[in-house]
Order: C-alpha cells, then sequence, then structure tokens
C-alpha cells in the first residue's frame, strides 16, 4: 500500500523547478498557459482524443530524436491558438534559451490547443489573432510558486456538460501529490470536456473518490447515486458540438526516459476518464502530456513508474474538478459556473 498526500501548494509547481505562466484577453474569453521547466525537461505525450490539435507532438515519441523540451503551451483559440508557441519561442529566444545548433538557439516547444470559439467572447480580433502576443506575455508572467485556478490563463474561455442542458464553466485546474519516498508528482489541466465533471444534476464531482482536504467542496459522492447519473449527456444537449477538448500536463521530479514519459502520459489519461464522463470522445481532443525534471533518480524503474503514474492519475483527475469548482463569473457568459448553479455548495 502507497499513501500519497498534495504538496506544500497542492499545485503542479510543488515539482521542483517548474514555473507557471498566465495570460488571458477577458473580452476575448481566451487565454493562454504555459508551463516553464529551469532545464530542459524530457516530455512525452498521449492523445487519446478525436478531435486534437498540437505542435510538435510527433518529436516527443520515444524513438524521435530531441530528448528534451524547454517549455510547453497550454492554449484556447481552437486551430488560431496555435500561434501561442510562437510567441513562446520569442520570448525564450530573447533569453537565450533553446536547442542549440550551431549558433541559433531553437526552443522547443509542444502545445496543445482548445476549442473556445462560441463561449461569448469577442472573437472579431482582426488580421491576426491574439495567441502569439498571448504567448509571449505568459512566459513573462511565469513564476515558480503558487498561481489562481479557474478562470484564468487558457482556462478562462472553458466550459463543459451541465445540469438541465445549459452547461457549466470550466477552468484552469492544478493537484499535486507526494509519494512516501519524497517524490513528487503534480498535475495542470484546462477542463473543456464535451462531457460532464458532475454527477448527474447534483453538485458532486466524479472525482471525489481522490479528493484531498475539501479541496472541491468535500461533497463526496451523492449516496444513492441517482439514476440521471447513468444518462449519457454531454454538450451536445445544449451547446454546439465541437466545443470541447481538456489538455493537460503531469510532471513528476523522477528521472524518465521519454518512454517511461510516454507511459506516464498514458497511465494519467487515466485521471481524465475518472473525473470526466464521457471521456476520449470523438468530439474531444483529449492530450495529456508528461514530464520530467531528472532531479529523482529512480530506485526501480518498473515498479516505481506504477505509483507515479497512479499518483498522476488521481492528481489530474482531482485537477479537473479543482477547475470546474473554482471558475468564477465574467461578463458575457454563455454558461454559468459551479457555485452560481448549485448555490456555492459547500
Amino acid at each position: 500500500m502507497i499513501a500519497t498526500t498534495p504538496g506544500p501548494l497542492n499545485l503542479i509547481t510543488d515539482v521542483a523547478g517548474l514555473a507557471v505562466g498566465h495570460a488571458a484577453e477577458p473580452r476575448l474569453k481566451s487565454g493562454v498557459t504555459v508551463l516553464l521547466p529551469d532545464e530542459p525537461a524530457v516530455a512525452s505525450v498521449a492523445v487519446h482524443g478525436g478531435a486534437p490539435g498540437t505542435r510538435d507532438t510527433e518529436l516527443l515519441a520515444p524513438d524521435q530524436t530531441v530528448g528534451a523540451i524547454h517549455a510547453l503551451v497550454l492554449s484556447g483559440g481552437s486551430a488560431f491558438g496555435l500561434d501561442a508557441a510562437s510567441g513562446v519561442q520569442a520570448r525564450l529566444r530573447e533569453l537565450g534559451i533553446g536547442f542549440a545548433v550551431g549558433p541559433a538557439r531553437v526552443p522547443i516547444v509542444p502545445q496543445a490547443i482548445m476549442f473556445d470559439l462560441l463561449n461569448g467572447g469577442d472573437k472579431d480580433w482582426g488580421r491576426f489573432p491574439p495567441y502569439r502576443d498571448l504567448g509571449y506575455a505568459a512566459v513573462s508572467a511565469a513564476a515558480a510558486g503558487a498561481f489562481a485556478l479557474g478562470t484564468i490563463g487558457a482556462g478562462v474561455g472553458a466550459t463543459v456538460g451541465g445540469p438541465r442542458g445549459q452547461g457549466l464553466k470550466g477552468g484552469l485546474g492544478s493537484a499535486s501529490a507526494v509519494l512516501p519516498d519524497g517524490t513528487t508528482v503534480g498535475a495542470i489541466v484546462v477542463v473543456n470536456a464535451l462531457g460532464f465533471a458532475t454527477v448527474g444534476d447534483g453538485p458532486h464531482f466524479w472525482a471525489a473518490p481522490f479528493e484531498e482536504e475539501d479541496e472541491f467542496g468535500g461533497l463526496g459522492l451523492p449516496s444513492p447515486i441517482p439514476a440521471s447519473a447513468r444518462t449519457i449527456r454531454t454538450k451536445l444537449d445544449g451547446l454546439v458540438a465541437g466545443a470541447n477538448t481538456t489538455i493537460a500536463a503531469v510532471a513528476t521530479d523522477a528521472a524518465l526516459t521519454k518512454a517511461e514519459a510516454r507511459r506516464l502520459a498514458v497511465m494519467a489519461h487515466d485521471g481524465l476518464a475518472r473525473a470526466l464522463w464521457p471521456s476520449h470522445t470523438p468530439f474531444d481532443g483529449d492530450a495529456v502530456f508528461a514530464l520530467s525534471t531528472g532531479r529523482r533518480p529512480l530506485a526501480d524503474p518498473a515498479t516505481d513508474l506504477i505509483a507515479i503514474g497512479a499518483a498522476a492519475a488521481a492528481a489530474l483527475a482531482r485537477a479537473v474538478a479543482r477547475g470546474v469548482h473554482a471558475a468564477t463569473a465574467e461578463p458575457g457568459d454563455v454558461v454559468e459556473t459551479w457555485s452560481a448553479a448549485f448555490g456555492g455548495a459547500r
């Protein structure tokens, strides 16, 4: 039996050597979040949704040449949001960060995007979308330590399925776990799912069995489980098709190879399946990245990875619920927050 506890911040920045930055445009109802390791990080990715939008994910396969990344970007904006990585690259290049190719420096910046074009924001941005500038700003704002959850960064425009076919605001969530040997695992997620994060028509979260210290209300699961919980419902009941995709990253200070990071990303997807129902649909682009800062050698790579992957999946499930729970109302919203829908239940 292996017990875990949340890290001091209960955020992905409990993994030493990681910083997080956000930039958003409230009028646009969209934004960018960037994850910055202080040294290049081993990374891989697993994409299990049917409608992904990504950049530079092929190079994260274990058999590809590039061994580490300099930043990871999560962004709104659908395909337009892929410009954000260019802004991140621009700022990193100014800082002298990148893969050295002779005298040139090429920052390696994979990215995933989610669809938030129909969420009530003003998307009339003119000739060029703003995501390059938002990516640049997110790097400039990046810091280690605490950061807010909910309606921030790439989570500003997120939505999920909700009661009465009206949907709920999604958001940016994060959580962490520390294993008994001191290994730290963290998760960060932009929750913009086709499915529900909550059970039936009530306030309870599917992630409730993994909750730590009442971090998203302490409601547990409903008892008895309502019949409505067995009804398959999605945003297609009220919102438009295609307005989806949950994008996430998990990170650890354990030293992993690219192949081990790939397995960690695959295992972490269980957290999405535990927190969102349904998940991994043809209309979701569900992507989970895995990063290793390499600060703690594995005592037994085979068995240690089992515990790290299980902890990452649980942290990601918790992060999903925390992101929805923390969402706040903004002018022009087309859906309500969890707090508004359920009267701030605990």
